[in-house]
């Protein structure tokens, strides 16, 4: 779901209690472990961490207005999501993070393209998530984004 928030704080504070309590680990351990440089902004209505324009001027090939996107989280209807366009790009993390998993939860896996699925609050996997977004930094990334996009 969507949010009209302008700031992380104010979408945190927008969430009922449970799932406030868990975006804001989230939110946490992302900061904590993302390499320098990306930025923290609210993008398509989540908390989106960004390669700024200052370090890409291209910014994102499908609105060169917008920076270019790496990682979202959300609270959506029935889970909380993680967004990691990096697990999308790159075969190697994604299995990494497949592999990894089974060893930080009991669930299964509950994943989509770059979507990583959290129904239940209490089940989340916050230091392996630390370590995904510790894994890719934004040159890294920004190598990653342009061999993907051309042909």
């Amino acid at each position: 779901m969507q949010s009209a928030a302008r700031a992380p704080k104010e979408y945190l504070d927008s969430l009922p209690h449970d799932r406030k309590e868990a975006v804001s680990k989230l939110r946490k351990v992302i900061l904590d472990n993302l390499p320098s440089g990306f930025a923290e902004v609210m993008s398509y209505g989540m908390i989106g961490y960004v390669v700024p324009h200052s370090l890409y001027p291209q910014g994102y090939h499908v609105d060169p207005a917008q920076p270019l996107p790496f990682l979202n989280i959300a609270s959506q209807k029935n889970f909380i999501a993680v967004y990691h366009m990096g697990i999308y790009a790159d075969k190697m993390l994604l299995d990494w993070f497949t592999k990894e998993f089974p060893k930080h939860s009991k669930l299964k896996l509950n994943i989509g393209k770059s979507c990583i699925r959290f129904k239940n609050v209490d089940q989340i996997p916050y230091a392996l998530v630390g370590q995904l977004a510790a894994k890719v930094s934004p040159s890294e990334w920004i190598e990653t984004y342009e061999r993907m996009i051309k042909p």
